[in-house]
């Protein structure tokens, strides 16, 4: 410890000064003007240069933003504007969709209507064909029963009576009889 001490006087002794420079009473005031000159030259720079620029690059960001604002604005425009087209074009589609559904099933139908008339007509002149035919093999058929009544009423008399009857009287009673 006897050295530590002889050391410490010894700088004493050589630099002038035990305490720490900037604590140093006697250099003050040329500490203080050193710091006013650094702070206004420093004050003056961030002034002249330093705080234009970063205002300039906050003000182009700003610029920028509303930008992006009114681009964003203008594309939501659009595309609504794109939605509510689509959206008509859509509604005429289906309508036109609709429309041309109801116009294939009018047609549709139209044909299926001549169809079944055309039909009913072939069918109806079918129907008055086969009742010429009909009406014609009745009438054919009931001479044939007038015929075969006199025949058969012939051979009934005969056969009760024990003698042929009159084919005349024969014919005029089955003819009274027959409708």
């Amino acid at each position: 410890m006897a050295q530590i001490e002889t050391t410490q006087t010894a700088v004493d002794h050589e630099g002038g000064s035990s305490a720490f420079p900037p604590f140093d009473a006697t250099t003050f005031p040329s500490q203080l003007v050193w710091f006013f000159i650094a702070f206004g030259f420093l004050y003056w720079y961030m002034a002249t240069r330093g705080l234009p620029k970063i205002g300039e690059v906050i003000e182009n960001r700003r610029a920028r933003i509303a930008q992006d604002l009114d681009d964003a604005t203008r594309m939501q425009q659009k595309a609504d504007t794109a939605a509510a087209a689509h959206e008509k074009t859509l509604a005429e589609a289906r309508a036109k969709a609709q429309a041309l559904a109801q116009a294939a099933r009018d047609e549709a139908a139209a044909a299926a209507d001549a169809k079944r008339k055309a039909l009913e007509s072939e069918l109806a002149a079918r129907i008055a064909t086969a009742e010429k035919q009909i009406a014609a093999t009745r009438a054919q058929a009931m001479t044939n029963v007038a015929e075969i009544a006199r025949e058969t009423t012939g051979a009934i008399v005969e056969r009760l009576g024990g003698r042929a009857p009159d084919p005349a009287a024969v014919a005029n009673a089955v003819d009274l009889v027959q409708p």
